[in-house]
């Protein structure tokens, strides 16, 4: 059992990644169509990519289940719990290094997005491989994971204008023209 999760989780790490670095630009590629926006980065905001890890990491918990739904325990609260743990390194780890650095380093920004989706899979494969929690924690999984996605929606259109959506080239906020 334990080994088909980890199995699955680890490859999550690459898949989520590479999906991540593709999303980063498919609003651009979609020619700035608006409904994209909602899963892809519209800007270069801290918030804008928090998107870039939760869209695929929520769509590759979507392809996975099926396969781990019989041998894995606490999926929804699991894969909640780490789709949340993303965002929150990326913005622990960028603040800190923008507040010593001054600066924004591509390579870094890079480095931490791997980070924070390699800690979320491997949160979600220690909670998926633990002793079944009460099933009721399931449901607040998915209300976590529905509240997190329609924030997206949300700020995607109406951001706050707050130093998570500002925009770090246009000093914009949410689409820009």
């Amino acid at each position: 059992m334990k080994r088909s999760v980890l199995k699955w989780e680890l490859i999550g790490i690459g898949v989520i990644f590479i999906a991540g670095a593709m999303f980063h630009f498919l609003f651009e590629w979609a020619g700035g169509l608006s409904p994209v926006g909602v899963i892809a980065a519209v800007n270069e905001s801290v918030w804008e990519h928090f998107k870039i890890a939760f869209w695929p990491a929520l769509f590759y918990a979507i392809i996975e289940y099926p396969f781990l739904k019989r041998s894995a325990h606490n999926f929804f609260i699991g894969k909640a719990i780490g789709i949340y743990i993303m965002p929150a390194v990326i913005a622990a780890l960028f603040y800190a290094y923008t507040a010593i650095f001054g600066e924004e380093i591509l390579a870094v920004d890079i480095s931490i997005f791997f980070v924070a989706v390699a800690l979320g899979q491997l949160a979600s494969y220690k909670i998926l491989t633990l002793k079944q929690w009460p099933r009721w924690l399931g449901g607040v999984g998915i209300i976590m994971v529905i509240l997190l996605a329609a924030a997206f929606g949300v700020f995607t259109f109406y951001p706050p204008e707050l130093g998570i959506f500002r925009d770090a080239v246009s000093g914009g906020y949410g689409i820009i023209h």
